[in-house]
């Protein structure tokens, strides 16, 4: 049974980029950047029979290519920091993408995602690490130069259950070419 999730891919240049960001904070599990992704939406662990009807849904999106940037660092989980991750701007398409995505998802029987959509990239995975060297570690390395790339598709990504991090497989991709 697949795990499955839709995304965008991070260009190798701008992966390699962002894991020059890696170390220097304890109880961090560094992300590969080849794993690298913006997650559009989440859809679990799926039946063969579904992830088919999933992927053949897909093709139903009819975008236009559109700007993505990532600028800057930020943590997620507040006093219990759980991620380190690099900030992707939440442009008008890529809200657009995602929101029908979300809804394509909820058409196939899929409960709705509960958490708001925020565009980020995940460079770390935090494991006991205090707010205070999550903090030391922003205030060290979390300017960098805003990237931008062009995103001319979309990825149906599939993984196997782990606690996270990858590998990830690029089971189809749905192009950007509205």
């Amino acid at each position: 049974m697949p795990r499955l999730f839709a995304g965008l891919e991070i260009p190798a240049e701008i992966g390699q980029s962002l894991s020059n960001l890696r170390g220097g904070l304890p109880g961090a599990r560094w992300i590969d950047p080849e794993n690298y992704h913006v997650t559009l939406r989440f859809i679990g662990d799926i039946d063969g029979m579904s992830a088919n009807e999933i992927a053949s849904m897909l093709f139903r999106v009819n975008r236009k290519p559109f700007e993505v940037k990532v600028r800057g660092l930020q943590s997620f989980g507040g006093k219990k920091p759980r991620a380190v991750v690099a900030s992707v701007e939440p442009s008008r398409p890529l809200i657009e993408l995602q929101a029908e995505l979300e809804r394509l998802m909820q058409r196939l029987g899929l409960d709705p995602e509960g958490r708001k959509f925020i565009p980020h990239v995940t460079l770390a995975r935090l494991h006991d690490a205090s707010s205070q060297d999550v903090a030391d570690y922003l205030s060290v390395r979390g300017y960098f130069p805003s990237r931008t790339f062009m995103a001319s598709r979309f990825v149906l990504f599939s993984s196997r259950a782990s606690t996270g991090g990858g590998p990830y497989v690029v089971e189809d991709s749905y192009a950007l070419s509205a």
